[in-house]
């Protein structure tokens, strides 16, 4: 009884609420742009694009047209701290209180927002992000061939990945398009070790995303190239950094 009454009392210390509001935007759509690529940009869904706008499953973007978009404002996680009233409370809170100051980080979110001011941190830890990349490195050298997933040490862009990271207790969808969606997007500012980087290759720039590789950090990844026709190490160069679609953190 004691016990669950200090849990009770170390719940109603910290009270955690979100404020969030959204705003609709106009987005004249240029060439090249996709519905994906849009909902890419404003960190929305295709379906929200096509509700907001009325468009239908094969409705065509046109050069030019204009298209709502509903983006949500800055969310902000503010933490209420109550006065702490007695001998008691004070000794439950050193008992059960996660220490942030130590060197261990912990993963924490509320609605899918994360809490970075209190020292959360979101995704796979460094020691799997190590473990991902040691694996991909393994694999240098490997022959490129279209579908493959690991068969006979052979692999297409999307297969290494699927294959380093189920190794790693990740089950990653199939195909690139498929893994742009899967996770938490991370924005190029934020991008970390381990995390997986989209790319638009494809000689008309389609808009849609038809390529993947790993960060490495310090502007690398490793990929499954077909046009090196192996896994190789490539630098985010004029060439990647202009087709560059997005990433996103798995867990």
């Amino acid at each position: 009884m004691k016990k669950a009454f200090q849990t009770v009392l170390v719940i109603s210390m910290l009270t955690v609420f979100l404020s969030a509001e959204t705003k609709i935007v106009k987005h004249k759509v240029k060439s090249g742009e996709t519905l994906y690529s849009i909902a890419h940009k404003y960190q929305t869904t295709i379906k929200k694009l096509r509700n907001l706008n009325g468009l239908k499953e094969k409705s065509l973007l046109k050069v030019g047209k204009i298209v709502k978009v509903e983006i949500g404002t800055k969310k902000k996680a503010h933490i209420v701290k109550k006065k702490k009233s007695s001998r008691f409370l004070r000794t439950a809170l050193k008992k059960h209180a996660i220490p942030f100051s130590t060197k261990k980080r912990y993963a924490k979110s509320y609605g899918g927002v994360l809490f970075k001011s209190i020292g959360f941190d979101f995704g796979f830890s460094s020691k799997k992000s190590k473990k991902i990349i040691a694996l991909a490195k393994q694999k240098l050298g490997k022959k490129y061939v279209w579908g493959a997933t690991g068969e006979r040490g052979t692999f297409d862009c999307s297969g290494l990945t699927k294959y380093v990271f189920s190794k790693n207790g990740i089950n990653l969808p199939r195909t690139s398009l498929n893994q742009s969606k899967f996770g938490k997007y991370v924005s190029r500012a934020e991008l970390k070790k381990g995390d997986l980087i989209f790319f638009d290759t494809s000689k008309e720039r389609k808009g849609f995303v038809n390529h993947v590789g790993i960060y490495l950090g310090n502007g690398k990844f490793i990929h499954a190239s077909s046009a090196k026709k192996k896994v190789v190490i490539s630098r985010l160069n004029k060439f990647y950094s202009s087709r560059y679609k997005g990433a996103r953190r798995p867990s």
